[in-house]
């Protein structure tokens, strides 16, 4: 019964986000990869919020049920917080009950009688491939103008439900071959996966990245940090988040050349990012300088996605802990590498969803991890093969310490840390390691 009500809401959903689509015809942009669906799109409501009426899916709302209730309307977090992972099934019914009847009537309402200029002029989704088939029906409610695809790694993440790595891509592919002719794919130069789409659309394609030959080249890439040792601790004491640091790079497009700095946001995936919504910035004519100022002025990475953060006992926290895969694992051990401190301390969970490929991802994580840290803490089942790798790989085994569960691991830690380290926090959501960095947060 749950099953059958569950399959007549997404089909009243998907009929409602149809109409709506049709009846006030936004501009789409469609946003696609293995990692870093959510701080392009970030990127790009920052890029475009002062120019146009934008609406960007909330949170984590890229699936059958997320991308209509973006295009329906604009929902507050509590309210989508009672359908989200965060309230398990079975509780609040009620309330759950009369927020999907609100969503259906008002849906009906803004369909009927609202007036075109006040829906938003572009919506920018993520749509996600978490089984064979996602793409297809989420192209089948909004079929975007403009196809955005991040990055794909050797084992993709929710490759678990796919035959293969090659299958999650032709997946993700179906949002570029859809384009129209008029449209634009925008793709990662230098992801040789990605690239391989540009032979399966009709539409103009505009590329970014780091290498030579993209259509926007990010360059002089550098990290701005505050560093733990060249500061008192009055001085650490009276820091706010938004201060401690970030990235600056310079984005070249077309002989023009222009700087912008990213405040609390670490890693190259922000300037991939970054990148790909100047992309997006120059498709809706702007120019590279209103794009800087925008990217440079109004973006924000969103919540557990690389946000440096100051810690008790005179640390730092990389708080990375909203999702996980193997390519975006690394890339945050490549930041952690980077940036100075006395001690490096990574904490990292499980990465669910690879199916197969599971043990050989966390192995391989494992020796990546090993010459990066001073300690490492892992915390889960598959973690525990991140552990022994990474013991096999020269880290010293009184230097590994390894937990079921989140709670258990966010009390070591608390103990074990000391001033002026820096510690990395990741691991797919459901593992929690939300809980770690809040334990050792400052408050």
């Amino acid at each position: 019964m749950k099953h059958f009500l569950l399959k007549i809401l997404k089909s009243i959903l998907k009929q409602l986000a149809r109409l709506m689509v049709w009846r006030f015809k936004p501009k789409i942009i469609g946003i696609t990869g293995s990692a870093g669906k959510t701080s392009t799109k970030e990127a790009i409501f920052a890029v475009l919020k002062n120019h146009h009426h934008v609406r960007k899916s909330k949170g984590n709302l890229n699936n059958e049920i997320g991308v209509p209730l973006t295009i329906l309307g604009d929902w507050s977090e509590k309210e989508l917080k009672l359908v989200s992972r965060d309230t398990p099934p079975g509780e609040k019914r009620i309330k759950k009950l009369f927020f999907w009847i609100k969503v259906i009537v008002s849906a009906l309402i803004r369909v009927l009688f609202l007036h075109k200029s006040a829906y938003p002029r572009v919506l920018i989704l993520e749509y996600a491939a978490d089984r064979p088939g996602d793409i297809k029906y989420l192209l089948e409610i909004a079929r975007p103008q403009i196809g955005l695809v991040t990055t794909i790694g050797e084992i993709p993440v929710h490759v678990e439900f796919f035959s293969g790595p090659e299958a999650v891509a032709r997946e993700k592919s179906k949002l570029i071959e859809s384009l129209p002719a008029n449209g634009f794919a925008v793709l990662n130069f230098d992801n040789e996966i990605v690239m391989e789409m540009r032979e399966r659309t009709r539409a103009r394609v505009i590329t970014f990245g780091f290498a030579e030959g993209a259509d926007l080249r990010i360059t002089n890439f550098n990290l701005t940090q505050t560093n733990a040792d060249n500061i008192s601790v009055n001085q650490r004491n009276n820091l706010r988040e938004s201060a401690l640091g970030g990235v600056s790079f310079k984005l070249e497009y077309a002989g023009s050349v222009v700087p912008v700095v990213l405040k609390n946001a670490f890693g190259k995936a922000q300037a991939y990012a970054a990148a790909a919504s100047a992309c997006v910035g120059l498709i809706f004519d702007l120019n590279l300088v209103e794009i800087s100022e925008a990217l440079s002025n109004n973006y924000q990475p969103a919540k557990g996605r690389m946000n440096l953060i100051a810690g008790i006992k005179d640390t730092y926290i990389i708080d990375d802990t909203y999702n996980a895969s193997p390519i975006s694992m690394q890339e945050a051990l490549e930041t952690l590498r980077n940036l100075p401190a006395k001690r490096k301390i990574a904490v990292l969970g499980d990465m669910l969803e690879l199916g197969k490929y599971s043990i050989e991802a966390h192995e391989s994580l494992g020796r990546f991890v090993a010459p990066i840290v001073d300690i490492l803490v892992t915390v889960g089942p598959r973690a525990k093969f991140i552990a022994e790798e990474a013991k096999n790989s020269g880290l010293a085994e009184n230097k590994i310490l390894s937990f079921d569960t989140a709670s258990e691991a966010g009390l070591a830690v608390q103990d074990l840390i000391k001033p002026g380290d820096l510690i990395l926090v990741k691991a797919s959501r459901a593992i929690r390691l939300e809980k770690v960095v809040e334990e050792i947060r400052k408050i």
